[in-house]
Formats: structure tokens, sequence, C-alpha cells
């Protein structure tokens, strides 16, 4: 136990420390290189954040464990909307950018729409996973093609972000992403190491550990990641992070772990968890669609959702 412990400890730190380089870093990228703050969201950061969610879901479809693998990628999804998007909208309530309402959003819903859908039959198979991994591909080639320089008076709130100091070497950028995207992944990893240890000894189930315990451990780097960007102002990179993170759960974590080994669960089992998950998804594209802002009011509600879900959880 107190091993396990220590790795929770060690996980917060590595977190804490890889989230103020990833952001310092993505965000100077995106200024040096005039793309929106956004792009570097939705690709560079929810990529590198959902590496842990991959890892974590590829082993587990290894050893057979498809109640980790699904719980991973739908508790993910739902930590990502109710608790990291709320608490992003609590610290400072983001604007959204008009491209993310047309583009992104129907496709996480859609994304979210899909897991139902494929599990009809009882599994994911590797077919399925291979036609989502050729979406994830596509998805990235579209967001790389549309990136483009972003006129100033479109910034949304991130030019209050502007840096007092002169631009930093683009090399230094680059270093400071990396390493914040390695440390991100290993604090993930660290810490649901150590949370997985201590909730099997205490008898809780592979399903509900995987909504849980790893759904939220795995969630860690966009939470860290969200929180550490809304605080600097960089509110679009939240946003992309939290949006792009779900689409690629879903495509690439859950289509890469089927490739691996198809992944089996059951609708009457996961009902109530895919609802949620749905549920979420089309809130939170109605909050950001209605006023292209998400407030505290609102992120706040989005926040007692999430408890709401984790405690019939607990109770089910």
């Amino acid at each position: 136990m107190a091993l396990d412990l220590a790795r929770l400890a060690a996980g917060i730190a590595l977190l804490y420390f890889g989230a103020e380089w990833l952001v310092r870093g993505a965000s100077g990228i995106a200024k040096a290189l005039g793309v929106r703050p956004l792009v570097i969201g939705l690709t560079v950061v929810a990529y590198g954040t959902s590496m842990p969610e991959l890892v974590v879901s590829t082993l587990a479809a290894l050893d057979g464990k498809s109640d980790i693998t699904l719980g991973n990628v739908v508790g993910s999804n739902v930590a990502n909307l109710g608790f990291i998007l709320g608490l992003t909208a609590i610290i400072k309530p983001p604007e959204v950018d008009g491209a993310l309402i047309r583009r992104e959003l129907p496709v996480m819903v859609g994304a979210a729409m899909l897991v139902p859908l494929l599990l009809w039959d009882g599994v994911v198979t590797r077919i399925e996973g291979a036609l989502l991994l050729l979406g994830a591909f596509g998805f990235t080639v579209l967001l790389v093609r549309t990136a483009k320089q972003l006129p100033e008076t479109s910034r949304l709130g991130d030019q209050a972000e502007a840096e007092p100091e002169g631009p930093e070497p683009r090399s230094k950028l680059w270093v400071l992403a990396i390493a914040g995207l390695a440390a991100l992944v290993a604090g993930g990893k660290v810490f649901v190491d150590g949370a997985v240890s201590i909730a099997l000894s205490l008898g809780m189930s592979e399903r509900l550990v995987g909504l849980t315990i790893v759904a939220v451990g795995t969630s860690l780097p966009e939470l860290a990641a969200s929180v550490v960007a809304a605080l600097r102002g960089q509110s679009s990179l939240a946003i992309g992070n939290v949006v792009g993170s779900n689409i690629f759960n879903v495509l690439l974590i859950l289509g890469g772990a089927s490739v691996v080994s198809p992944v089996s669960g059951q609708l009457d089992t996961l009902k109530v968890d895919l609802g949620v998950l749905v549920l979420l998804s089309v809130a939170a594209t109605a909050m950001m669609t209605r006023r292209r802002l998400i407030t505290r009011l609102e992120g706040g509600l989005l926040v007692v959702a999430y408890g709401t879900f984790l405690f019939a959880l607990a109770f089910a």
C-alpha cells in the first residue's frame, strides 16, 4: 500500500510539471507558426494526452479484459466532458471557436453515438477497429489541411495571454512540448498503476475500475493540460484538447485496441454508461453552440452531472 501511495504522489508531480511544459511549448509553437491554438489543441495536445488511454486500453485488450478497455474509453470521455470541461469553465469560461462548432463538435457527437452502434452485436471486430483507425487518420489529415494563420481580430480570448517577453526559440518550445507530453504520459501511467492496485485490493470489479479509477487516471493528462491552459488564458487550446481527445478515444483508442484483439461488450450492461456519454456529448455541444461560451454555471452543471454519474456507479 505504501508503494502504491508513493506512485500516486509521483504521478501527480509528473502530471503537474508535464502540463506546464506542454501548454507553454504548444501555445508557443502555435504562435510561432501562425497556427490556431485550437488546431494545436486538437492534434498535438489531444494526441499526446490520449496516449495513456491508448496504452491502457491496448494492454487490456491483449489480456482479454474488454470491460477495462470499454470502461476506459467511455469513462474517459465522460470525465473529459463532465469533470474536465466543467472544471475548465469554472476556472475561466472558455470561448468557443466557430470552426470547432461547424466541424469538430458534430464529429465528437457522432463518435459518441458510434460506440453503442458498434456494440449492437456485442463485439467491436478487427475490421470495425480498422475502419475507426482510418477515420482517425482522415480526421487528422483534415485538421492539418485546414490549419491556417489566424487573423489577430479572431483570436477570441487567447490574445489576452500575450507573453510579455520576446519569442522563445522554436527548438526550445518543441523540447518543452515533447518533454511535457512524456511527463504527462509517464505521470498518468504511474498514477493509474498505483490507483488500480489499490482499487482491486479493495474488491472493486474490473468494469467499475475501468469506468472510474482507470478512466479518471488516464484522463489526468487532459485535466492537467486543460486546467493549466485555462489558467494561462489559452481557452481554445483547452477546448481543443477535450474535444480532440474524445474523438481520438473512440476512433484511435477503441479502434487500435479492437485491431489488436476484438473488444466485446453487452449493451444491457453498458446502457447507462453509453447513455450518459451520448447525453453529455449532446449537452456540451449545445452549451458550446448556443452562445459560443461555456459559463461557470454550465461548467458547474457538467461537474455535478459527472459526480452524479460516479455516485450512481458506486451504488449500482
